[in-house]
């Protein structure tokens, strides 16, 4: 149909211009009209599909187009889920993931199964399979929780971490009823389903990853990483089925795989949220709104008794479950209503399993009709079980969101979080531009925004062609930190040596760190050590980071840090540490330490405050270290921290560095940390902690980064 046929348009819409612009001024207008009545746009987008779909004024039809972009929107909710978990705190808390999963899982289960069996009459494996369709949940609010910046609190975590392991008994209960109803279970079926689903799980996370490395390596066009991770979703959602288990569960082993390889403060990450809650997380809202029918509820006394067992077995038990689990691990009221509200959604797995289950016909009537698995009234009931869950959900999960968010920020303005910061790149060569960026935003507290500056310092004999070089690295550095959500202050200077000009840029702005990148081909070079310590290191109140990279931060999968001994006595040792924490946090790589003994008593008392996943090996003398530093493996990097002159941690040995450096580890990526070495008064966040006897205090400062 075309659209100056618009006298003959009939419903449901077909012009595909149309039906394309119609859900996009849904998707527009949800959270601007919903948000000042204080709804969630989730709901709302929601209850549009409802109304404008094949039940209530079929204006679209749920046609192919819709499912297809509905089901990337699902396979992305999962994804998300994976990709933004912190990996180093679910592995603190697998236990309690796994606890809190089997309550999930266990207590609307019973509750399912006794309403279906006693209530309703249903047969054994009918009740099973019916009180299994509790026991899923759907991360549906997930994108508000991550937009309100909370994704990585500890109930956020164990119930992702919970969600997995729900969905996956689920929908592994609904392979086995199917396979008993149709008389295929045996041993062959448990065999063939256990190595399936191993197999799975080792080629998704354990291959993808490798696969994902090599990638991200080899391509740095934008467009292509995202399309990759794109194909990497609907490939293990494919593995997945062919394992026998639903294509979410692909989806989140697939976020799983690549969480390490896609850094959360990343421009790739940015592009992969950003796309997903624009057009394919809404999509699948719409798109589970057209199933609701709102007239069956009042033509079948049976679809309403049904649908109350339902609601009392899917939402009675999600509560009960939270509130065990709060009580059980000890979280906060508002932490046990978020664990109920994430989990109390009922949409992927409930409606894979019903529509499987209706599906299935055992038998016939005299009259010929079909006798399903789960009937009708299980359908119907199913719809609204979905509409009234969801919008539990989202009430509460924002709610108790929104409480703790003001908690951390009431936090944060009391000062009992992030401290200041001012990063600044000092720009020089265009190839190092865009890794100097992604290393100020990794080493970065997230929650500043207008922390980073970039400097270009032009001399003062200045021509046209130096001004344009100057221009194009700083708009470059900007669109870099754009890409990834952050704003970059670019610097522009003119003076007559360029190191002057970098220390004069260090006074004016209260720099506390400065990061200077070596070039690719010539890393150490005499002018630049010379620069080195001749200048840059006279700022005795600035971190000098030093920068050498061979390949992007994402596929750095350790770090191996050396600290000299009396390293911790410095004044800025431990304010240069939240750096290498922050890279941690991020990029989900795990360090080593390596340094001498009563370093690494120190650095393990206060490791627990930390996220993040740490190693300790006592380091003898200097010169051990460089060894263990030139054998270092791929897809390993070095961080030194290093000193200058004068200061208690100094070792004759540093002068070498740069030439070890230079002869080792050219292929490889590295990082020398020179803390400051005094305290600087103008600035009252930086404090001076190498004498501090109290190392609760020491634990305070590291924790600013983790609140």
């Amino acid at each position: 149909m075309s659209l100056l046929s618009l006298h003959n348009l009939s419903l449901p819409i077909e012009d595909p211009v149309l039906k394309f612009l119609l859900v996009l001024i849904i998707v527009l207008a949800a959270p601007l009209l919903l948000n000042k009545i204080k709804v969630p746009h989730l709901l709302g987008l929601i209850i549009a599909g409802a109304v404008i779909g094949p039940n209530g004024f079929n204006v679209l039809a749920r046609d192919s187009s819709i499912v297809v972009t509905g089901t990337t929107g699902l396979l992305y909710i999962m994804f998300l889920a994976g990709l933004e978990i912190d990996m180093g705190d679910f592995k603190r808390n697998k236990w309690k993931s796994l606890g809190y999963g089997a309550y999930a899982f266990m207590f609307p289960f019973i509750l399912g199964y006794l309403g279906s069996y006693y209530l309703l009459n249903f047969s054994v494996l009918t009740a099973v399979l019916f009180a299994s369709l509790f026991s899923s949940q759907t991360l549906i609010t997930y994108p508000l929780i991550s937009k309100l910046g909370i994704a990585k609190n500890r109930a956020v975590n164990i119930t992702v971490g919970g969600t997995m392991i729900t969905d996956v008994a689920t929908l592994l209960v609904l392979a086995v009823v199917v396979g008993m109803v149709q008389g295929d279970v045996g041993l062959s079926f448990w065999v063939k389903l256990s190595v399936s689903f191993l197999v799975f799980g080792l080629i998704v996370l354990m291959i993808f990853p490798l696969i994902g490395r090599w990638f991200f390596k080899k391509v740095n066009d934008k467009i292509s990483q995202y399309i990759f991770v794109l194909v990497m979703i609907y490939f293990a959602a494919v593995l997945a089925e062919l394992a026998g288990v639903e294509a979410i569960i692909g989806a989140f082993f697939a976020g799983l795989a690549l969480n390490r390889l896609i850094p959360h403060t990343s421009s790739l990450m940015n592009r992969v949220e950003f796309v997903g809650n624009a057009i394919f997380i809404p999509f699948f809202l719409i798109s589970v709104g057209m199933l609701i029918d709102f007239k069956v509820f009042f033509n079948s006394f049976e679809t309403l008794k049904v649908a109350s067992i339902m609601l009392t077995a899917s939402i009675g038990g999600k509560y009960i479950s939270s509130v065990v689990a709060r009580k059980t691990f000890r979280f906060t009221k508002d932490e046990g209503k978020l664990i109920f509200g994430l989990s109390s959604a009922s949409a992927a797995a409930t409606l894979a399993t019903v529509m499987v289950g209706y599906n299935i016909i055992i038998s016939e009537t005299e009259t010929g009709e079909p006798v399903r698995l789960l009937n009708e009234h299980v359908l119907n009931g199913s719809i609204l079980l979905i509409l009234i869950s969801c919008t539990i959900s989202s009430f509460v999960s924002l709610s108790s969101a929104q409480k703790i968010a003001e908690q951390d920020n009431e936090d944060t303005v009391s000062g009992k979080n992030h401290e200041e910061e001012n990063i600044l790149l000092a720009l020089n060569y265009e190839e190092t531009v865009e890794r100097m960026v992604n290393l100020g935003i990794m080493i970065k507290a997230q929650s500043n925004t207008e922390d980073l500056f970039a400097l270009n310092v032009i001399n003062e004999d200045k021509n046209e062609s130096s001004v344009k070089n100057a221009e194009k690295l700083l708009h470059q550095a900007t669109d870099t930190a754009a890409a990834a959500d952050v704003k970059m202050q670019a610097l522009k200077r003119y003076d007559n040596d360029v190191v002057n000009g970098i220390n004069n840029v260090i006074k004016e702005q209260n720099i506390t760190d400065l990061i200077i990148a070596l070039e690719d081909d010539k890393g150490f070079s005499p002018a630049f050590v010379y620069n080195l310590y001749n200048g840059y290191l006279q700022n005795d109140d600035v971190n000098v980071l030093v920068y050498h990279a061979a390949q992007p931060l994402s596929t750095i999968r350790t770090y191996a840090v050396m600290i000299p001994e009396n390293a911790h006595k410095e004044a800025g040792f431990f304010h240069a540490l939240l750096r290498v924490w922050n890279m941690a946090r991020n990029s989900g790589a795990t360090i080593i330490f390596y340094a001498a003994e009563n370093i690494l008593d120190v650095l393990q008392r206060i490791i627990k405050k930390a996220n993040i996943e740490a190693e300790f090996i006592i380091m003898k003398t200097w010169k051990d270290g460089e060894e263990t530093a030139s054998k270092l493996k791929d897809d390993e990097a070095l961080i030194l921290f290093m000193a200058k002159r004068g200061m208690q941690s100094y070792i004759p040995r540093m002068r070498m560095i740069p030439e070890l450096l230079n002869k080792s580890l050219a292929d490889k990526n590295y990082l020398l940390i020179f803390p400051y070495s005094e305290y600087n008064e103008n600035s009252s966040e930086k404090r001076s902690v190498g004498n501090h006897d109290d190392f609760m205090e020491i634990g305070n400062i590291i924790k600013k980064i983790f609140n």
